[in-house]
Formats: structure tokens, sequence, C-alpha cells
């Protein structure tokens, strides 16, 4: 008899003294003036497929689903059940995107949109989740991250090259440590891989550089080749301001210039020259595209 009269007790304190929504804390303005008619403007469009590809020809609109949400609103329930103690699992992502533009990235339910190039999820579920990267509002690139619990992922994506998952570490406490976060940043990005400085490098002598210009303009006859080609020769050597602007004036195509001299930029020996490769670009906004690339990451 004594335990059904504690329990009882009990359950009557728990509700007397549960939270009730609105009755904690100081009640903050809408500013919204009619809950109906105004809507959330999505910066970018989701898309349900799995691919890891461009689609810019993916979006479609969503106004009929807009539409179904508002008609349904009416149809909330009025005693809403809240959730106020359950346990949602917890992690994070951590996502850079070192280069210049509007980018979104989405991850799971979060999205987050910013010209920063630092995106930070938390509060994120485990389990497998879809990301997907957006440039300008368009899709260029989707792919499946597994997520832990007490766990932070950190990733850098390039648009020439895509996602890398650089490191994932437990988090103790939920303690954010972003030094940290750019500490794991900067580690694969040492001077011999990614910035001149490499003893072992060499610039490429005259006689060697008139070959491999010959040889890219006889073997290649596409600029996506030529780039392919470059790429693959700017692993193993350095080259000048000079010799970057000549194998940029090989591409038929500003578009594909921008992507070669943004390939060739960290190859450069002498960067304080670099001003005149921007004489090889035909119209003005290609050589634009490349001069704020190169501010970007100074």
């Amino acid at each position: 008899m004594k335990t059904s009269i504690t329990l009882i007790a009990l359950f009557t304190a728990t509700m007397l003294f549960a939270q009730e929504a609105g009755k904690t804390g100081e009640l903050l303005k809408n500013e919204i003036n009619s809950k109906s008619t105004a809507r959330y403007q999505e910066s970018s469009t989701r898309s349900n497929t799995n691919s890891n590809t461009s689609s810019r020809g993916d979006q479609f609109d969503n106004s009929s689903n807009r539409q179904s949400s508002r008609s349904n609103k009416g149809k909330r329930e009025t005693t809403p059940r809240y959730r106020w103690n359950q346990n949602y699992g917890y992690a994070e992502v951590f996502v850079r995107i070192p280069e210049g533009g509007q980018f979104t990235v989405e991850i799971g339910n979060q999205s987050m949109t910013n010209e920063s190039g630092k995106f930070r999820f938390f509060d994120l579920n485990s389990g497998t989740m879809s990301i997907s990267i957006y440039e300008d509002g368009y899709l260029q690139y989707r792919s499946q991250i597994q997520v832990r619990n007490d766990s932070r992922l950190v990733l850098d994506y390039f648009t020439n090259y895509g996602l890398y998952l650089l490191d994932s570490y437990t988090i103790k406490g939920q303690q954010y440590g972003f030094n940290q976060w750019d500490d794991v940043w900067n580690n694969p990005y040492s001077p011999e891989n990614w910035e001149v400085g490499n003893s072992n490098t060499q610039i490429m002598d005259k006689l060697s550089f008139d070959n491999f210009v010959k040889y890219l303009n006889k073997t290649t006859a596409f600029d996506k080749e030529k780039l392919a080609l470059l790429q693959q020769q700017a692993t193993v050597n350095l080259f000048t301001a000079q010799q970057i602007k000549t194998l940029l004036k090989t591409f038929s195509f500003d578009d594909q210039k921008v992507e070669a001299g943004k390939l060739l930029y960290p190859r450069c020996n002498d960067k304080v020259n670099f001003y005149i490769v921007y004489d090889s670009f035909t119209f003005d906004s290609g050589k634009k595209q490349l001069m704020n690339y190169v501010s970007n990451l100074r």
C-alpha cells in the first residue's frame, strides 16, 4: 500500500512540475503579420537521386509540395505532443570549401548556405547520411558519409577534385575545438604536397617545356584532354608564370583556361609574376574568375 501511495505521489509531482510550453521564459514578438501568407524560400532544390555527378538541369518546382504543406497545416492537432527530453543522438560534421562563390551543403535534414567556405553541422543522428553540395543553387556533388555518435567528421571539397574525408575523431563532452578543426585541415596540405617548396621538384627547363607543349598540342584534340595531361605533369614539375601563360594559350575556351590556371597557380615558382597569365584570356569574364580565385587563396 505504501508503495502505491509513493508512486502516485511521484506521478502527481511530475505532472505538476513538468515543463509546459509557453509558461517559462520571455515571449519574443513574431514579426510575421500573417502566418498563412509567409513561407520559406528555399535557396537550393533538393534532389532525390543518389548520383554523385553534377545535376545542373535537375532542379524542379516544389510549389505543389508547399501548397500541400499549407493545406495540411490547418489539420495540426490542437494539443501537440512535445518531446522535451528525447535522446536524438549527437554527432558533428565540419566541411570546408576553400573556393570563392556561394555554396550550399545539405546533410540529412540540415542545410547551410554561405560564402565563407566553412560549414558546421551539429546535433546530427548517427548512421549513414547523404551529403549534397550545391554551387549557386545547382547540385554539384552527392555522396554518403558514415556518422557516429560523439564523433566529428572533417571534410574538404574541391570543385575540380571532389569531397575528401580528412579525419574523424571522438568528441569528449561536446567540446567543439574549432582550432583543432583548423589543425586537421592544415596537416594534409604540407608544402611538398600542395605548394612550391619541395626540393625534389624542379622547374621545367626550356627544352623539356618546349617538347611538352608540342606533345600537348599533338596528342590532345580537346581542352579536357589537355587539362588531364596537364594535371598529370603538374604533379612532378613546377612552372614559371611565363610557362603557365604559354600553356593556357593552348586551350581553345576560357572556361578550361580558368581550370588550368587554378591547377597551375600552386605550382607557379614565381607567383609575383602571375599577373602576366591573365593576358592569355580572350574575354574579361574568364580573367576575372581566375583573378578572384587567386585573391581568395591569399
